[in-house]
């Protein structure tokens, strides 16, 4: 499997992970950075490989067989994360990038390795979920912060690494406590890409 089919699939896969809105051609364009012309075309690919589901204007759904590659991935790039944090020494904001690079180069062999230094672990730096080897995927029931007053952080989005740097100031990471005073003070954007235990 190339690396660009790899990347389509784990951006389709992430964009339902924590909420329900299925993902358009647009939408994929915009959180891969490409025309939406160049979109259009590989969805067709995909589509032709029995990876994605997509009707003309519709939404980009994964089949059974892309949901597994997406997830096989996810675990490469997650692992790799928590790694590059754990044993390397990297800042949770600095790893993305270098995870995009890397799970595309490391062997299966190595990433088994990493996986047992590590102690199997369940959820990367930001909290998401790194699926077993066999695809299972343990997400805990969450909400976003924006729709509660505050409680212990589960998941904190990656996308943006400004925020995650000013986050960390404020001394907020995953397994922090909100409180409603806390909530009080964080801009719309931190609210947006918390997610919060629900009780």
């Amino acid at each position: 499997m190339n690396s660009v089919v790899e990347d389509y699939l784990k951006v389709i896969y992430s964009h339902t992970e924590w909420q329900s809105t299925p993902i358009t051609t647009g939408a994929l364009a915009a959180r891969l950075g490409l025309a939406a012309s160049s979109v259009t075309e590989m969805v067709k690919k995909l589509v032709a490989q029995d990876l994605v589901v997509h009707e003309p204007y519709g939404a980009v759904e994964l089949t059974k067989e892309g949901t597994a590659l997406a997830l096989r991935m996810l675990r490469r790039h997650r692992l790799i994360e928590t790694w590059l944090v754990e044993a390397i020494g990297y800042r949770w904001d600095e790893v993305h990038d270098e995870a995009e690079v890397l799970e595309h180069a490391m062997s299966d062999k190595l990433l088994d390795a990493i996986d047992a230094q590590l102690g199997h672990p369940v959820r990367d730096p930001h909290g998401d979920p790194i699926p077993g080897a066999d695809g299972t995927v343990r997400r805990p029931a969450a909400r976003l912060l924006l729709e509660v007053d505050g409680g212990t952080v589960v998941r904190i989005s990656d996308r943006d690494p400004l925020l995650l740097r000013h986050l960390e100031a404020e001394g907020i990471a995953v397994d922090s406590v909100i409180t409603p005073a806390q909530r009080a003070q964080l801009a719309r954007e931190a609210l947006e890409s918390i997610w919060i235990a629900r009780a």
